[in-house]
């Protein structure tokens, strides 16, 4: 009989393999859902930057992040420093980081948030292009639908605009603004699959802190020639600090650390999820409403995540 009841408990015990997988993947989906939340502060603290310009709202966040991530490694006694031949990877990365942050910080001068955000958000089509290129983890078929059903929900959400093409002096171009966080999107799939490639040979406070360190220094020289073009008050300044510390330095390092629990397609589709957290800020905030149309885009678009992630 106690043969027979230890066969049983072990029968009922899950594997370990099994078991260590689905932490991870709860880990992983929590991560990026606090992220989301991080995330979603950032359009509101960039329409409060002027007169930052683009350039340096990208150079301060990304330098802000790096310090915060570089004392919580020496905190967690993680060796930061990269070895030689590791350089030219970080490099790229970091100029991909640069341009991803750069092309989003801009869009925002010439679109609306819900454009600027949407349109970011079609990254899932790159990263699932990129993790099956590049990193050999493709999805069943049926989950592409439901990347499918995403995207189109963030299609309608950016909805359709009768004076698209039009731009005017002060800043209004829709079509630029869009434009720039398309790049934007090409870029952050980018950052997302290089954040799942490293993650085995670097711990995530060495790995972010050298990808936002080296992002900064691609920035640093726009950023000194802009620097001496005009005041800045103390408002913008500290909405600059919290880009650093709370859209960047906590939920893009929670984002990285996600990637490290969930493959790179699920992590950023729950992403997306930026943006509606960040045009719900821009309602309460800074009264910027949506559309009927763009409401409709984000309920769509959660239904197609939930196709995926289920």
């Amino acid at each position: 009989m106690e043969a027979h009841s230890t066969d049983t408990d072990d029968r009922e015990q899950p594997l370990p393999d099994a078991q260590k997988n689905a932490q991870q993947f709860g880990k992983g989906l929590l991560y990026v859902c606090i992220a989301v939340i991080f995330f979603g502060t950032s359009p509101v603290f960039v329409r409060w930057s002027g007169p930052f310009s683009a350039v340096e709202i990208a150079f301060w966040r990304l330098t802000i992040a790096a310090i915060m991530v570089a004392v919580l490694g020496l905190i967690t006694h993680q060796h930061l420093f990269l070895k030689r031949n590791e350089l030219p990877r970080f490099i790229f990365y970091g100029f991909v980081t640069a341009l991803h942050f750069f092309f989003y910080v801009a869009s925002l001068n010439f679109t609306t948030i819900a454009h600027s955000l949407s349109i970011t958000y079609t990254s899932p089509i790159f990263v699932t292009l990129f993790s099956v290129f590049f990193l050999r983890e493709p999805l069943p078929i049926r989950k592409y639908f439901g990347i499918l059903i995403a995207i189109i929900g963030i299609a309608i959400l950016a909805g359709f605009e009768p004076h698209y093409t039009s731009c005017s002096l002060p800043g209004h171009c829709m079509i630029l603004g869009d434009g720039l966080a398309l790049l934007s999107a090409l870029c952050f799939g980018l950052y997302s699959i290089a954040g799942r490639g490293e993650r085995d040979r670097h711990p995530l406070f060495r790995y972010t802190m050298n990808v936002y360190g080296i992002a900064a220094l691609w920035l640093l020289p726009v950023t000194l020639y802009f620097a001496i073009q005009h005041a800045y008050s103390l408002a913008a300044v500290g909405a600059v600090i919290a880009l650093g510390v709370f859209p960047l330095g906590l939920g893009h390092t929670l984002y990285n650390a996600a990637l490290r629990n969930v493959h790179a397609t699920y992590a950023n589709l729950i992403a997306t999820q930026e943006v509606t957290v960040g045009v719900l800020l821009g309602v309460l905030l800074i009264h910027e409403i949506p559309s009927v149309t763009a409401i409709i885009g984000m309920i769509v678009m959660l239904l197609g995540i939930a196709g995926v992630l289920l």
